[in-house]
Formats: C-alpha cells, structure tokens, sequence
C-alpha cells in the first residue's frame, strides 16, 4: 500500500515499512505505544505543502485505518486532573 489517500483532514501520503525494514522504534499517534523494530506498519505526512519530511508519522496499521472513527488522544502529565 502506499501513495495519496483522502481523508478528512486532508490527502495524506501513505507508505507501508515492512518489518524487515522496520529498524527503530517510534511511537504511534493513534494509540500513544511503541511500535518496535521488526514490526510493520504505516508512515504518513501530508501530501499537500502543509508540511515536509519533519511531518512524518509512523503509526501502527490498525492506529491509521482507524483514525477517523476515533477522538485525537490526548497526552496527559501523572499529576493532571483525569477528568473535567
């Protein structure tokens, strides 16, 4: 898989890192865990020029396909409040 696809928030470029050439380790900004080296999965950066090669995400497969039917996390320090 790889090239444009639409979403709503734009088109984004999309390519697919097998896990043989998976190397390091990055962290998913769908579900905030690690993706290790060795497992496949997605990078993506917009395809329009909002942004540039600092733009790339690698996210896990599922993390990507799912992003429009989920709310953006939120990362939150140890002492913020949980809710409110």
């Amino acid at each position: 898989m790889g090239g444009v696809q639409q979403y709503q928030d734009g088109d984004w470029m999309v390519r697919s890192i097998f896990g043989g050439a998976a190397t390091k380790t990055y962290r998913c900004p769908g579900c905030m865990q690690e993706i290790r080296p060795g497992v496949a999965h997605i990078v993506a950066w917009p395809a329009d020029d909002r942004g540039d090669e600092s733009d790339r995400r690698h996210w896990h497969t599922g993390c990507w396909r799912a992003r429009d039917r989920r709310a953006p996390s939120v990362e939150r320090s140890r002492n913020a409040p949980r809710y409110g």
